[in-house]
């Protein structure tokens, strides 16, 4: 810190701004009521991760999701957080729905949480897992036993363990998680402020549709938003994309979310990734 000093004359000669400033530094956009992040898959296939941070950063993306640990270094250099961590949680066909898999979850997940509190990242993802046979009712009755006993340690560390809702007719055949109702029923049986749901809007428009509705009912289970255009998975935009995606985002902005909502497409054939994140950062720009 400078002292004051009795005249300008003693005061040393202004420096020269650094051209190249860290991004840590970096003054991000106005990016209104909503915080933005990516993932990967914005970027397509080939593109090095250093590659696709520094641009995340340049666009004045705040982080960058779905990415586990040994990640979280390129991250920190380029001034992102990782806003929803992976590599802990199970996986989309093996999750919390049986009991056999809560061994091994619960040691990768405590191990998870401990680290996202570490450096600040504020969610982990998780799965139900796929049906394979058993109700809705005995799958809800073993995710529940299995956040139940993880609440506490989430609760401690301020880290949220969201469970994905995905479609189940498209993409992700038999998964359980597949309805808005069946996710809010699982966080009303936690009833934690740090168990919520990543509320992908792509899967449920799918699967539920009446997407403002389901988002503004059920605001306090949700903890995080993917974005996605219907059909395709491609951009989030009103000229290939059944859904209004401003509309949706000044929804969002209207409740209390206090989270990051992530962009998860691909971009379709014959947009660049660069112009393609830039539309989606100014729709969700409310």
């Amino acid at each position: 810190m400078i002292g004051a000093v009795s005249s300008a004359a003693q005061q040393p000669a202004p420096r020269a701004a650094d051209p190249n400033p860290p991004a840590a530094f970096r003054l991000k956009p106005n990016f209104g009521r909503l915080k933005q992040s990516v993932c990967g898959s914005v970027f397509g296939r080939g593109i090095a991760f250093e590659d696709q941070c520094r641009l995340a950063a340049e666009l004045g993306f705040q982080g960058f999701d779905l990415q586990t640990p040994e990640h979280w270094p390129m991250l920190k250099k380029y001034g992102l957080v990782s806003t929803m961590s992976s590599g802990g949680g199970g996986t989309i066909k093996d999750g919390l729905n049986r009991k056999e898999n809560h061994p091994r979850i619960e040691k990768s997940m405590r191990e998870l949480i401990d680290q996202c509190a570490e450096v600040g990242s504020p969610n982990l993802i998780t799965f139900s897992g796929s049906r394979g046979g058993m109700s809705d009712e005995e799958g809800l009755e073993n995710c529940a036993l299995f956040l139940n006993k993880i609440k506490a340690q989430a609760e401690d560390k301020n880290v949220a363990v969201c469970v994905e809702l995905l479609n189940s007719r498209v993409n992700h055949p038999d998964y359980m998680c597949d309805h808005v109702d069946w996710g809010v029923a699982l966080c009303k049986r936690v009833n934690s402020p740090r168990v919520k749901l990543l509320f992908d809007i792509y899967h449920m428009q799918i699967m539920d549709g009446d997407i403002v509705r389901r988002i503004t009912q059920n605001q306090q289970w949700i903890g995080h938003f993917h974005t996605g255009g219907v059909p395709g998975r491609h951009e989030i935009d009103n000229r290939s994309n059944e859904l209004n995606y401003n509309f949706v985002a000044k929804a969002i902005a209207g409740t209390e979310f206090q989270g990051f909502c992530a962009h998860e497409y691909s971009p379709a054939p014959g947009r660049h990734y660069t112009s393609s994140l830039k539309e989606a950062r100014e729709i969700f720009t409310v």
